[in-house]
């Protein structure tokens, strides 16, 4: 199968991303993004989790009989995101402690069975890497956002203690911006992040329509200049 890598890039980021068009992951998303950088954190997980499970599947689409599938995927993947959960417990070991459970979890991510089975089970397996990356990649970016949302309208600042949880490479991401600011605790609890969820997709609708209006527009004018006599 011929892969157009830019529109799978184009789905897997914006048009058929995880949490804006499926509505999945929602309890991660919203149990570990009280800051920015523990969304950056989960994101990474994630998308290891959906480039490897998505190779390996690929790899073994034609040794994995059809009736079988599904608890093979369910297997693959479950052993990746073992693999994942305990390279972070070994090399990030604060970031580790702080998302806890919600790593483990990833096995329960519908959208990672998903790609396994809509996608990685009928490509190859560089496809299926792209195609992992692309959609953890959209996944990381609504973690951020969100996270960030959060961050900044409790407490004012932005990558909170990423030095401490990603690294020390990390530090130039902890940003304060405001100082002694007090905030609003609100946003840090679920039912805030509930609040900023819906914001986030409101604008998300509303720029997908200003931009959908835009080509149309441009598609109009186009088509009204073809049809001028030459």
């Amino acid at each position: 199968m011929t892969i157009d890598y830019k529109e799978n890039a184009r789905e897997g980021v914006w048009t058929n991303n995880i949490v804006f068009s499926q509505m999945l992951a929602l309890c991660p998303l919203l149990a570990v993004t009280g800051s920015a950088t523990n969304g950056l954190g989960m994101g990474i997980a994630t998308i290891m989790v959906l480039v490897l499970s998505g190779a390996l599947v690929s790899l073994l689409r034609n040794v994995i009989t059809p009736e079988v599938r599904i608890p093979a995927f369910v297997l693959i993947i479950a052993s990746v995101v073992t693999l994942v959960d305990m390279t972070m417990n070994a090399w990030m070991h604060e970031l580790y402690k702080v998302l806890g459970l919600f790593i483990p979890l990833i096995v329960t991510n519908c959208a990672i069975l998903g790609r396994a089975e809509s996608f990685a089970s009928k490509n190859t397996v560089i496809a299926s890497v792209f195609d992992g990356l692309m959609m953890g990649l959209g996944f990381t970016l609504v973690l951020v956002i969100l996270g960030a949302t959060r961050e900044i309208l409790s407490g004012a600042t932005l990558f909170s203690n990423a030095a401490l949880l990603l690294g020390d490479g990390f530090s130039f991401l902890e940003i304060t911006l405001i100082e002694g600011y007090r905030g609003f605790l609100w946003f840090a609890l679920p039912s805030g992040g509930f609040i900023a969820l819906g914001f986030i997709l409101a604008g998300k609708r509303i720029l997908d329509r200003q931009l959908e209006a835009r080509s149309e527009a441009k598609r109009t004018v186009n088509g009204t200049v073809l049809a001028k006599p030459t």
